[in-house]
């Protein structure tokens, strides 16, 4: 029995070993052949790759016929610039197009297939090994299906949508495939950001019911109305605490919807990046109203002589939200963005 296993285990390791090797190899043929195509390109091509748009726009005036080059892959500039994520590149030589009356020129380029048979929609699934300008797993992939299902698809034919590539696979099933380990980190990712801000808005949520529920100044004893009633610090406590309470409690609600949606690829796109949004903003305007019922309610605790210069003191106390601001307005950016931009900074180069 002894010898069996071990037998077993040898048979194993040696099948792990040469699966290895399998990949090994695979990945040095294919770096070999990027190495190949890399020095064989022209230089409007190379253009494309790096995303030198200025340089693009300078060689198809000067060299209309530039336009029609391809590399050792069979690609154009088109599939290069799609490849490398080069939108400023596809826009540019989109705006040519329109302007000098050469849309048939520009469905040619995008009708290319290359020598694997993958369309502009194949290599738009396909990561390029280089991020988006935004930061986060979640939202990188939000990108990836912004620029693949929103951008690109909305440029090649509808039938490219079904159409195979010698591995006999459809764009769709391409990004899948090629997406999956993104996916496992845009779910961790959200969900480490949900748990995170659950508490917060949690903490916020009984903070701002404690203060909802408390009457400065106290009420009077005949009527028991509330005996600063009537004045602007008041009445500006009473309605933020409340707005605070009302924010943070739909804070709670989106970040726990968050927790249990299902995170498939597609909820990417719209579902969970909206609900992300509907929870951070609820977060960021029961802060400001929490900020803003403190302030109201410290000012009946201040002595008159002091009054004058409070409001600096106040100013500098928000400056914490300022911060959330910032922070806010990055993932506003990245979430209403339209149309997916790389923007390098000398690393590919």
């Amino acid at each position: 029995m002894c010898e069996t296993s071990k037998s077993e285990d040898t048979k194993k390791s040696e099948t792990l070993k040469s699966e290895d090797a399998k990949k090994l190899e695979t990945l040095k043929i294919e770096e070999e052949k990027k190495a190949e195509t890399l020095k064989s390109e022209t230089p409007i091509l190379t253009a494309a790759r790096y995303g030198i748009v200025e340089m693009v726009n300078v060689l198809i005036k000067k060299i209309p016929s530039s336009i029609y080059e391809i590399n050792l892959e069979n690609k154009n500039i088109l599939l290069v610039a799609v490849e490398n994520r080069r939108t400023v590149v596809v826009e540019s030589i989109r705006k040519w197009s329109k302007e000098c009356a050469k849309k048939e020129v520009f469905d040619s380029l995008i009708r290319q297939v290359d020598n694997e048979d993958n369309t502009m929609l194949h290599l738009a699934a396909t990561p390029s090994g280089q991020d988006w300008n935004i930061h986060g797993a979640a939202l990188q992939l939000m990108w990836h299906i912004k620029w693949f299902q929103q951008y690109v698809k909305g440029l090649v034919p509808k039938h490219f949508t079904i159409k195979t590539n010698k591995k006999n696979k459809t764009a769709g099933e391409t990004f899948k495939d090629k997406h999956n380990c993104l996916v496992q980190k845009g779910s961790e990712w959200l969900k480490t950001t949900s748990e995170s801000c659950s508490v917060v808005a949690g903490l916020l949520a009984g903070v701002s019911f404690a203060t909802s529920s408390t009457i400065p100044g106290g009420n009077k004893g005949d009527t028991g109305e509330p005996a600063l009633e009537g004045k602007l610090p008041f009445d500006t406590f009473a309605m933020s605490s409340l707005i605070g309470l009302c924010f943070s409690v739909t804070a709670l609600i989106m970040f726990l919807s968050i927790l249990v949606s299902r995170k498939e690829a597609i909820d990417f796109r719209i579902d969970l990046p909206r609900k992300l949004l509907w929870g951070l903003s609820s977060l960021f305007l029961s802060i400001i109203a929490m900020f803003i019922a403190f302030c109201s309610g410290n000012f009946f605790l201040i002595d008159q002589k002091y009054k004058q210069i409070v409001l600096p003191i106040y100013i500098f106390t928000c400056f914490p939200v300022t911060l959330y601001a910032i922070l806010y307005i990055e993932l506003l950016r990245g979430i209403l963005t339209k149309i997916p931009m790389r923007i390098d900074k000398g690393e590919d180069l």
